[in-house]
C-alpha cells in the first residue's frame, strides 16, 4: 500500500488540507495527517521526517502559511519527495508562504503547488503521479481521474 505523510504547520490548516487527504484517499493512498510546526515543534518535525521512510511513507506533503518553513525543514531531513503547499494567512493571500517554499537552496528541493485548496488538491494529484510510477492501481485511478474531468 502506498503511503503519504501530511505535516501541517498549525491545527488551523486542517480544513484546507482535508481536501488533500480526501483526494489521496480517492486514489486509494493511505495517509496520516499530523500537526507539527517547524517553529513551535522543530524536534517533532525532524523526528517524524527522519522516521517517515522506515514507517513506509513514500512522499511527504508539508503545508504552512506565513514564513512557511515547514516544507524546507522536512526536505532538509529526508531523501523522500517533499511537496509544499503554501497556505493563506500572511501577506497578499499567501504569497509570502509561496515565496518561502519555492526559494529553497540547491540540494533541498521542495515541489511546490498553488496556494490554498487548489494547491492542497494538486499536491495530492502530484503525489499520486509520483506513486503511480511503481503502482499500476494508482495509475488506473489517475486515468479515471482524467476521464471524469479532474474532480472527485
Amino acid at each position: 500500500m502506498s503511503k503519504v505523510l501530511i505535516l501541517l504547520g498549525s491545527k488551523s490548516d486542517e480544513p484546507v488540507m482535508a481536501e488533500c487527504q480526501r483526494y489521496l484517499q480517492w486514489f486509494e493512498i493511505e495517509t496520516d495527517m499530523i500537526v507539527a510546526s517547524a517553529h513551535r515543534d522543530p524536534e517533532k518535525v525532524v523526528q517524524l521526517t527522519k522516521e517517515a521512510k522506515d514507517k513506509g511513507y513514500q512522499v511527504i506533503i508539508g503545508a504552512a502559511g506565513m514564513a512557511a518553513a515547514l516544507p524546507g525543514v522536512i526536505a532538509a531531513h529526508t531523501s523522500l519527495p517533499v511537496l509544499g503547499v503554501p497556505l493563506e494567512g500572511g501577506l497578499a493571500g499567501g504569497i509570502d508562504a509561496l515565496y518561502s517554499i519555492v526559494q529553497m537552496p540547491p540540494g533541498i528541493p521542495v515541489g511546490t503547488v498553488a496556494v490554498g485548496k487548489a494547491g492542497a488538491r494538486n499536491a495530492a494529484v502530484l503525489a499520486a503521479r509520483i506513486l503511480a510510477l511503481g503502482n499500476s492501481g494508482i495509475g488506473d485511478r489517475l486515468a479515471e481521474f482524467q476521464r471524469i474531468g479532474y474532480k472527485v
